[in-house]
């Protein structure tokens, strides 16, 4: 590949474009089973998660603008003793925080196209990963209008949450698939070196993203212009519509 090409390729990446020049787009291959981050993937609860952690990161003394990007893709038992905050519980801390935004889920919606993309699944074939607990998790998709899915990972069911592959590679598992034959779908840091840990494709969902991500993997803005394809094999795929 020439030098402007390389760059072509790289630009059509950080814009989001809906079919990646990369080559290792994920336009070009086919998968048993698709694996599916929550939060800034499927649904956008960032309006509400900032609330809610915005108030503890004040309660604490923290300075709320740096603080508030290290929480997102994470554990929050993860992000409370990353701090190292003396006479912090971290474990009684995030079930606090759970409790408030289980409580708070209004803003929460769906990423245009997610509901009608998930929806064209195999129900057997994906799963969601999520660093959120299982009662969060619930009441987000409820929120969204997305229904539970057959299987998903939460952060009760891993020891170490992103970008530990734990969870990555235990969704493939309820599957009855490798990581290799899955593709992850992410939209933050932790998350996709989770997936690429794993051994998997990554798709990075740039929706709720402020600032265009850094990445080679293939990236979308959301679902409305893609569709997923279930080949005589039954192998997943995803194409552009139209």
């Amino acid at each position: 590949m020439s030098a402007a090409s390389a760059v072509a390729a790289y630009c059509l990446i950080q814009k989001g474009s809906p079919l990646s020049a990369a080559s290792n787009s994920a336009f070009a291959k086919t998968y048993s089973g698709f694996l599916f981050d929550m939060d800034g993937t499927i649904i956008n609860s960032i309006a509400a998660a900032e609330r809610v952690w915005g108030n503890w990161a004040r309660a604490q003394g923290l300075d709320v603008e740096k603080f508030m990007p290290t929480m997102h893709g994470k554990r929050g038992v993860d992000t409370i003793g990353q701090l190292n905050l003396p006479g912090v519980d971290p474990v009684a801390e995030a079930l606090k925080i759970t409790e408030a935004e289980i409580a708070d889920v209004e803003g929460v919606v769906a990423l245009p196209g997610a509901v009608d993309f998930l929806a064209s699944l195999p129900p057997e074939r994906w799963a969601i990963v999520t660093s959120s607990p299982y009662r969060l998790a619930l009441a987000r998709l409820d929120a969204a209008g997305i229904p539970v899915p057959r299987f998903m990972v939460t952060a009760e069911d891993v020891k170490v949450g992103k970008p530990d592959p734990q969870g990555y590679i235990l969704g493939a598992q309820r599957l009855g698939l490798s990581p290799s034959e899955c593709l992850v779908f992410e939209d933050v840091l932790a998350g996709v070196k989770a997936g690429e840990a794993a051994g998997a494709d990554v798709v990075v969902i740039t929706a709720t993203h402020s600032h265009p991500i850094e990445t080679n993997h293939t990236t979308l803005q959301n679902y409305e212009n893609i569709r997923a394809h279930v080949d005589g094999n039954g192998k997943l795929s995803i194409i552009r519509k139209g």
